[in-house]
């Protein structure tokens, strides 16, 4: 496979704010595996998605959208969990197909991103307010 269409979607990835990646060159089926997270990369952080070597992307949704994106056709059922409940999947194959990856990881990580901030504040306001030095 030509490493370019992958190339072009991990910079656009990493691009975002608080976005890291995490590598497994021994992942399933012996295909390295590329994870993108939103957080801290010394304490980690929820998943966006991630790229296998050989182009195919995961991506994690709540139930009523990985419903509406295998409906619409921007993305397809995973096919070794097709039944699963959360789970999508992407092909990138060449360049044109960056911009439909693209918009699942954005879609994910603007979600998480604000369920984490959602939990930080309300870790805050259970906490109080930090002492100040």
């Amino acid at each position: 496979m030509n490493d370019e269409p992958l190339a072009l979607a991990e910079r656009g990835v990493l691009g975002w704010n608080r976005v890291f990646k995490k590598r497994d060159e021994d992942g399933p089926g012996g295909i390295g595996v590329t994870g993108y997270r939103y957080g801290d990369p010394e304490t980690g952080g929820p998943q966006i998605g991630h790229v296998h070597d050989d182009g195919h992307a995961d991506f994690r949704f709540p139930r009523d959208v990985r419903d509406e994106l295998i409906r619409s056709g921007q993305a397809i059922a995973h096919p070794a969990f097709p039944n699963s409940r959360t789970t999508v999947s992407y092909r990138i194959r060449n360049a044109q197909d960056v911009p439909g990856a693209l918009e699942l990881f954005r879609m994910n990580y603007e979600r998480l991103k604000e369920v984490t901030e959602r939990q930080a504040e309300h870790r805050k306001e259970r906490n109080g307010p930090a002492a100040k030095p």
